[in-house]
């Protein structure tokens, strides 16, 4: 069986062509950019407007609900509502979308909310104590100080996003899920479990980035990677012409 899904994942056939391995992969990857881009676009202001004014909480309660809708049966119920309303692919398009955003929104809206709510009051104080305004204060010392909730939320979406979005196979959607969806209506065990390692491969790559600008953007101090400087003894020095 390794022997098989080596060979299927090796083999030039099946990088190639419109429903290739690379086409696939393409085809996976730009679903996800969308959705993280849609769902971001939405989440980080309203969670940093949530985590800086404290109003609106009940709006992170009740994104985190949507997680408990079963995704596939919504993904059906928005592909017939939707199917006599939309032209050719965008029918399978959109409500595959729209379901996925739903399902990366929570993560990126309590992170962003999370990571403002958690600025120590006295960084706000000693901010407006000099005379910034609400808007200096959120994007200067309140946006700094939550980057690192902030970016884990966009890293769980991503991961989320990538996993899920196999299941919009089901109602006509191309990328990855189509090596599962296909792989188990012919019994190709081979594809299905090589299309498995592919959306794990994914799911790692597209995280690279995310924990790459994590180091590049979060101040150390806030990651515990900066070291405080020794400060060298003090060194005893005899007085010129005498003995200490």
């Amino acid at each position: 069986m390794i022997a098989s899904i080596l060979d299927w994942l090796t083999s030039g056939a099946t990088w190639s062509g419109a429903d290739g391995i690379g086409a696939r992969l393409l085809e996976h990857t730009g679903y996800t950019l969308i959705v993280l881009l849609i769902a971001a676009a939405i989440a980080i202001p309203v969670g940093l407007w949530i985590g800086h004014t404290g109003r609106g909480r009940w709006l992170v309660t009740a994104a985190n609900a949507v997680r408990a809708v079963p995704t596939l049966g919504l993904l059906f119920a928005l592909t017939l509502v939707l199917l006599p309303r939309l032209p050719g692919d965008a029918a399978f398009l959109v409500p595959s979308v729209i379901v996925l955003v739903l399902l990366a929104i929570p993560a990126i809206l309590s992170g962003a909310y999370a990571g403002v709510e958690a600025v120590p009051p006295a960084a706000r104080d000693a901010a407006k104590g000099i005379g910034m305004t609400g808007r200096q204060v959120l994007w200067q010392v309140e946006l700094p100080i939550a980057l690192p909730l902030l970016i884990s939320g966009l890293r769980a979406a991503v991961l989320q996003v990538v996993a899920t979005a196999t299941v919009a196979a089901y109602v006509g959607l191309g990328g990855l899920g189509r090596f599962l969806i296909d792989g188990l209506a012919v019994q190709d065990y081979a594809s299905t479990a090589g299309g498995a390692i592919l959306v794990a491969l994914l799911a790692l790559a597209l995280d690279a980035p995310f924990a790459l600008l994590e180091r590049l953007v979060v101040s150390p101090g806030l990651t515990g990677r900066s070291r405080p400087l020794r400060s060298s003894s003090p060194t005893r020095t005899a007085p010129a012409g005498g003995t200490p």
